[in-house]
């Protein structure tokens, strides 16, 4: 096999063009650097230095071999540089959260981008199922999620709580079961999730998600409460939706007997440390949602 300090021997080598000066820098002894090239041609089975008396020249082959020496080498110290200077306001941030959580934290995010343009902000809106999967993939990070990940190679930290809302269209005047089963249901990704929770706890009625007539889905979160505005139905979404819904004038919130709140979910890989700048992530979510609580 060769090895990192074959490759470094060589490639100094030819950066030098002196096997004595490349002793020297090197700390070694000249036999020493001359074995390093010998056994380097012995792995490729070719030659790489065309000796000519005391000074040398490279074959093709070892032109080839010094470029992709070179490019390997740099690649490995710039990696070991990140790994030791971990800028907690540097890097990709890969996260994902259902949308209601995204309406309201997207924009701190980039407002962090502004802040540290050093930050890469990557983020998905998705569904709690999917953000889970993605985690799996390792094609996140960090997820956010409402409900407990099933798959038993994450890790779970609660961090906030969402409170859950039942909206119906303003024109719509009641709030009873009967009421609400001829109005319709707007359904969306985490529509059953929400409503089953929300209803089973405020309606002795319910039993079951398949009771509920849905009378349109929807799976853009920006969207979801627009049909409910224009009373075709009712749903079931998570209060930050609703607050930053623009036709405020157009919905209205019933008032339950029991409130609910869905958890927000820290979800991670186990045994994945994350960079410190996920650190300062957890910082500002953790801020916000205190804030927004308050």
């Amino acid at each position: 096999m060769v090895s990192l300090e074959q490759l470094r021997t060589y490639c100094m080598l030819v950066e030098t063009g002196h096997f004595t000066r490349t002793a020297e820098r090197l700390a070694m002894t000249q036999p020493g650097v001359s074995q390093h090239i010998r056994k380097l041609e012995q792995h490729y089975a070719t030659v790489l230095l065309i000796r000519e008396g005391k000074r040398f020249s490279l074959s093709e082959a070892g032109e080839r071999v010094y470029q992709q020496a070179r490019k390997t080498l740099d690649e490995l110290g710039a990696l070991e540089f990140q790994l030791s200077h971990d800028d907690p306001h540097s890097g990709k941030l890969r996260l994902a959260s259902p949308g209601s959580l995204g309406l309201t934290l997207y924009p701190e995010l980039l407002e962090l981008q502004q802040r540290h343009p050093g930050l890469n902000v990557h983020y998905h809106f998705a569904p709690n199922h999917s953000i889970e999967t993605m985690l799996g993939k390792r094609e996140l990070d960090v997820g956010l999620m409402s409900r407990e990940p099933r798959d038993a190679s994450l890790q779970v930290e609660r961090i906030a709580t969402e409170a859950l809302s039942l909206v119906v269209p303003a024109s719509f005047s009641g709030s009873a079961w009967q009421e609400l089963l001829a109005l319709g249901f707007i359904d969306h990704p985490d529509g059953q999730l929400y409503a089953s929770r929300l209803l089973a706890a405020n309606y002795q009625e319910f039993s079951e998600f398949e009771q509920l007539t849905v009378s349109g889905f929807v799976n853009n979160i920006s969207s979801i409460l627009e049909p409910v505005s224009r009373g075709l139905g009712f749903t079931v979404v998570p209060k930050f939706a609703v607050d930053a819904f623009a036709n405020q004038q157009a919905l209205r919130v019933i008032t339950l007997k029991q409130a609910l709140a869905e958890p927000v979910l820290w979800v991670t890989r186990r045994h994945h440390p994350l960079a410190s700048r996920f650190t300062t992530l957890k910082e500002l979510l953790v801020a916000h949602f205190n804030a927004s609580q308050q």
